[in-house]
């Protein structure tokens, strides 16, 4: 399930650029009740994309937003409390890492579902069943 943050270079403090995806990937397995699942931490990952703070824009304007953007299959997430529960998650653990001065309102939290059988790793397209079969194995 990859996370990708992608902030103006200087907002996310240089812990915060180490330290956000460990976060990141902490809260999506809690909020998921996944804590302690080996399967379903191995298959969250992510990236984090610095850029020339001149780059970034909201709302037509330069602005130095910080945007969190989770992809994952139907199952994950699959209600409006834990997606809620996720975002808010993700923007307090950017407030944390981010330079004073950074406004809340600036940080951006989006979920992306792929439909079933369209997440994959190593070549094997996974439906909702398998993928739910590979992650519970793990609980038994």
């Amino acid at each position: 399930m990859p996370i990708t943050v992608t902030a103006p270079l200087g907002v996310l403090t240089e812990h915060g650029e180490h330290e956000i995806l460990p976060r990141l990937t902490a809260a999506l397995v809690e909020v998921s009740g996944a804590t302690g699942n080996v399967a379903f931490t191995s298959i969250v990952g992510g990236t984090v994309h610095l850029l020339d703070p001149e780059h970034v824009y909201a709302g037509g304007i330069n602005r130095p937003v910080v945007m969190v953007e989770l992809k994952l299959p139907n199952i994950g997430l699959p209600d409006i409390a834990t997606r809620a529960a996720f975002i808010a998650a993700a923007t307090d653990i950017v407030d944390v890492l981010t330079v004073t001065g950074h406004q809340r309102a600036d940080t951006w939290v989006n979920i992306l579902n792929a439909p079933d059988g369209a997440w994959g790793i190593a070549g094997v397209a996974y439906t909702d069943e398998a993928l739910i079969a590979a992650i519970t194995a793990d609980t038994h």
